[in-house]
């Protein structure tokens, strides 16, 4: 019986797995979505999933294939009426089609949108300084709390010793330990480097940066952080909002910030490269810089700065720069081209426009496609 339910069980998450992936670009696009968000699970709606089984109708109903009827005649529902239908029929009582809603971990979901997405596994490099403690039990020992009491052992010593002086009696078989047969299990501490990363995301909170836009960088933003967060035991994120100038904010004020003022993307990559110079050292952080904008800058001399600063102060330090040019009715749109002039052809570098909701599935792709 339990074997069988773990079957049905296991049968139940691989149709889940199924109806998640076929609607993934679907799920990609909902903002509600992440708002059910826990520390470890993600809840999903989706269509009510049963498992197929045999279904028995009421008695009295007659045999298969009893009934009128010629040769030929084709089968459908009983009677015209009930075919065509008049709108007149009266309130049924039948249950209609609930959406079921599941609870499936970040880890599980990072796997399904690497395979829907096709995403190359990330290798880590090197190791931070932050170091995780394991405990590992090692031995026995002879005193102990109780609750590390090791009882087959405890018994093994118990029956050794009463053979041994010659109280055991096979007819018996009553072993009773003393206090000095009880043994401990011994338990050593280990520390563990681990693989940690940095992601920086930038925002342009300027004038043209709408609510609409925010939504999209926030969905974006999510997925980003569930794939990487599937490849590394910790991720640290810093945020900074620029417009003219730039500054660094907690998370909440990186989604909620209203948006006024002008544009100067270079106060944000100056930024950016101030925290990877003074905190993050490239042989033990894998690092992420990821900005989003409309496309708007100040200035082309500023556009050339931004691509000084990107060249020689970003990407030496960094895994991967990714910039996504979010549509606003607004934006000029000429930064991405600006960069793609300059960085075009660098692996380091991912470039995507997001035309909107919809071509956030793609985007996710473009910028987490190369693997780094």
């Amino acid at each position: 019986m339990t074997l069988k339910i773990h079957q049905d069980h296991a049968r139940f998450k691989a149709i889940v797995r199924g109806r998640i992936k076929q609607n993934l670009r679907r799920f990609i696009q909902k903002g509600e979505m992440i708002g059910k968000r826990g520390k470890d699970f993600i809840t999903i709606p989706v269509p009510t999933i049963e498992i197929p089984r045999f279904r028995y109708g009421p008695k009295q109903q007659g045999g298969v294939g009893q009934g009128e009827g010629e040769v030929g005649t084709i089968l459908g529902p009983a009677g015209d009426g009930a075919a065509q239908g008049d709108g007149k029929g009266k309130a049924g009582d039948a249950p209609g089609h609930h959406l079921l809603e599941v609870d499936v971990s970040l880890d599980e979901l990072a796997e399904i949108l690497g395979e829907e997405l096709e995403l190359p596994r990330i290798q880590p490099k090197g190791n931070d300084r932050i170091v995780t403690e394991k405990t590992r039990y090692v031995g026995i020992n002879t005193t102990g709390p109780e609750s590390l009491r090791h009882f087959r052992r405890t018994f093994r010593q118990a029956l050794k010793r009463q053979i041994i002086t010659g109280t055991y009696d096979p007819r018996n078989p009553v072993v009773v330990p003393y206090r000095e047969d009880r043994r401990y299990r011994t338990w050593k501490v280990t520390t563990r480097p681990e693989s940690n990363a940095l992601i920086i995301y930038i925002m342009d909170v300027s004038g043209s940066m709408g609510d609409e836009q925010k939504e999209i960088v926030r969905i974006e933003s999510f997925w980003i952080d569930t794939w990487l967060r599937h490849h590394y035991k910790g991720l640290v994120g810093r945020y900074i909002i620029h417009d003219a100038v730039a500054r660094e904010v907690d998370r909440e004020t990186f989604f909620h910030t209203r948006e006024s003022g002008g544009t100067m993307i270079s106060s944000a990559y100056k930024l950016a490269a101030e925290i990877l110079e003074a905190d993050h050292p490239p042989e033990q952080w894998n690092s992420y810089v990821f900005h989003f904008s409309d496309g708007d800058n100040w200035s082309a001399d500023d556009t050339r700065l931004c691509c000084d600063i990107l060249e020689g102060r970003i990407l030496p330090r960094v895994n991967l720069f990714a910039y996504g040019q979010v549509e606003s009715p607004y934006g000029s749109g000429q930064f991405i081209k600006d960069l793609r002039e300059r960085f075009g052809q660098d692996e380091r570098v991912a470039l995507s426009e997001i035309a909107d909701k919809e071509a956030i599935y793609t985007s996710i792709k473009e910028i987490l496609g190369k693997g780094r």
